[in-house]
């Protein structure tokens, strides 16, 4: 009986953990409500009205070293130069999902 209690325990445990997806997943849809909010301004398109070469598209991220996740983060959290921090302004998880939002349009060379 301890052996059958087990299996089905596991089985459930291996289902939960097989078809749910990761909490802390950031969320590109709603990275573009924060991004339209807050970041469109000076970055609509992807561009950068204050420093027209220093972009949102990906080989302009990657020229800079942002073309990650963590360095987006960084950028916007704590801001630097021309650009505002926004850590006191949006929440973690929305400049994680601004993040993910900024590496799927370059991606897609903002189109």
């Amino acid at each position: 009986m301890k052996k059958m209690i087990t299996v089905i325990l596991l089985g459930i445990a291996i289902f939960t953990f097989a078809f749910s997806s990761p909490a802390l997943a950031a969320d590109a849809v709603s990275g573009a409500k924060v991004f339209s909010a807050n970041c469109a301004s000076c970055h609509a398109g992807g561009k950068n009205l204050v420093q027209a070469n220093k972009n949102l598209k990906k080989d302009a991220l990657e020229k800079y070293g942002l073309y990650s996740e963590e360095a987006i983060i960084a950028q916007v959290t704590k801001g630097k130069n021309a650009m505002p921090a926004f850590g006191s302004r949006l929440k973690p998880n929305q400049i994680e999902d601004v993040a993910a939002y900024v590496l799927s349009q370059a991606d897609k060379d903002w189109k």
